[in-house]
């Protein structure tokens, strides 16, 4: 990676979470920011300002029960004109269920399952940092 180093956002409402993604993050060489997805979704958050602020390159997203919420919730955050063009890794407690919820969406970039394989997510977010 030249120049600047990447920014990822961290979306994630588990302190413990948030904390153990921004370490690996920057143990890679990479800026990470975070925003509180409950904060988020109670509309005390101004997400868009955010990703202005910040332009992550990818964004790490938890997929949290209730499943199909949150996926949904998800998509009206993908939707933003603010999101157009970034990548997306996302985790869940449960893998197959958010497969389920999500049907057959191609711009889901990664599902990673708790518990997390750093590597795995080290691997996945610099995929997503080179654009594929």
């Amino acid at each position: 990676m030249s120049g600047a180093p990447p920014v990822v956002a961290i979306l994630n409402s588990n302190d413990d979470a948030v904390e153990m993604l921004r370490t690996l993050l920057e143990s890679e060489g990479m800026v990470a920011v975070s925003a509180h997805v409950s904060a988020m979704r109670r509309g005390h958050f101004d997400f868009s300002g955010f990703i202005s602020e910040h332009d992550p390159q990818v964004v790490i997203y938890d997929i949290v029960p209730p499943y199909d919420r949150s996926w949904t919730f998800f998509l009206h955050l993908k939707a933003m004109p603010t999101m157009a063009g970034r990548r997306f890794v996302l985790t869940s407690t449960n893998p197959q269920r958010v497969l389920e919820v999500a049907g057959r969406d191609q711009e889901v970039f990664e599902i990673i399952g708790q518990p997390y394989d750093l590597q795995v997510i080290a691997d996945a977010v610099k995929r997503g940092v080179a654009g594929g």
